[in-house]
C-alpha cells in the first residue's frame, strides 16, 4: 500500500485500484493537502495503463464531510479560497475527463464538497444508512461548487431543495433521485462494488477509455450536434482492434481476448 499524506492507494485485483481518503479525525475533510494528494494520485492512475477500474471511499464513519471548516477560517485572503475552490474543481474535473471509470464506495456522510465528489464519480454505490447533503446554506456558505456535479445527476427542483435547506437525504432518495446507483447493507457494499468493478474491469480499456469521454462530452451538446458527435466516436472505435475481435468473438461464441488496441 502507497500513502501520499492523507490519501492511500492500494491494488486490489486484476487493474482494480482503491483510493483511501484517511483522514478520519477530520471526517475525511477535502483539505487542501488531501485535494492535492488526490489529484495527483487520479493523474496518475488515468495515465497507468494497468489500471482498469479505480474505487474511492473514506476511512473512519464516513466518506466525506466535505472542505475543512477549520482550514477556511484561517484564510484571510480572497487569493486562499479561491485556490482551494479551484483545487476541489480540478481534482472533480480530472475524475470525469480522466480515462478510468471511478467507483465511488460512500458510507456514513457524503456532505457538501464530499457529495460533490461522490457526484463526480462514474457509478456510486453505498451503505442502506448514508447520507447525502449539500448543507452550506446553514453556516452561511452556499453549496455553489458541488452543485455543479450533483446538479448533472439529479433533476432541478430536487437539487434546489437540497440546497436551499440544507437537509440531508437517505440512500433511499439518493437512488430514486439518480444521485447514487444503489445502496446495500454495510456487510454487503464491499461485494457489491467489487463485483461491479470486475465486471467493467473484464471490458477493453480502450472502449470504456472512449465511451467514457464521449458520455460526458456529449451530454453538454444540443440532440443533433451530440449525434454527429457520436456517429464520428463510434466510426473511429470501430476502426479499432479490439471492436473487430469483440464481433468476431460474438459471432464466433467466444471470450474475447482484448488487447485495448
Amino acid at each position: 500500500m502507497k500513502k501520499i499524506l492523507n490519501v492511500n492507494v492500494k491494488t486490489i485485483e486484476n487493474g482494480i485500484r482503491s483510493i483511501l481518503i484517511n483522514d478520519p479525525k477530520s471526517y475525511n475533510s477535502l483539505s487542501s493537502i488531501t485535494l492535492k494528494s488526490l489529484i495527483t494520485i487520479f493523474k496518475k492512475l488515468n495515465k497507468d495503463n494497468t489500471t482498469k477500474v479505480i474505487i474511492l471511499e473514506g476511512s473512519g464513519k464516513g466518506f466525506s464531510a466535505g472542505h475543512n471548516l477549520k482550514e477556511l477560517k484561517t484564510f484571510k485572503k480572497k487569493s486562499e479560497y479561491k485556490k482551494l475552490f479551484n483545487l476541489c474543481s480540478d481534482l472533480m474535473l480530472e475524475i470525469v475527463e480522466g480515462r478510468k471509470p471511478v467507483i465511488a464506495k460512500v458510507h456514513g456522510a457524503a456532505f457538501a464538497a464530499g457529495c460533490q465528489l461522490a457526484a463526480s464519480c462514474d457509478l456510486a454505490l453505498s451503505t442502506n444508512d448514508a447520507m447525502f447533503a449539500t448543507p452550506g446554506v446553514n453556516i452561511g456558505l452556499f453549496c455553489s461548487t458541488p452543485m455543479v456535479a450533483v446538479s448533472r445527476k439529479v433533476s432541478k427542483k430536487r437539487m434546489m431543495k437540497m440546497l436551499l435547506t440544507g437537509d440531508p437525504i437517505t440512500a433511499q432518495y439518493a437512488k430514486e433521485i439518480g444521485l447514487i446507483n444503489d445502496h446495500y447493507t454495510k456487510s454487503k457494499l464491499n461485494y457489491e462494488v467489487l463485483s461491479l468493478a470486475r465486471k467493467i474491469a473484464s471490458k477493453s480499456n480502450l472502449t470504456i477509455k472512449i465511451g467514457k469521454k464521449a458520455f460526458y462530452k456529449q451530454s453538454e451538446m444540443s440532440l443533433r450536434k451530440a449525434y454527429k458527435f457520436t456517429s464520428k466516436v463510434m466510426t473511429e472505435n470501430m476502426m479499432a482492434m479490439d471492436a473487430k475481435e469483440g464481433i468476431s468473438a460474438f459471432i464466433e461464441k467466444r471470450k474475447p481476448n482484448w488487447k485495448n488496441k
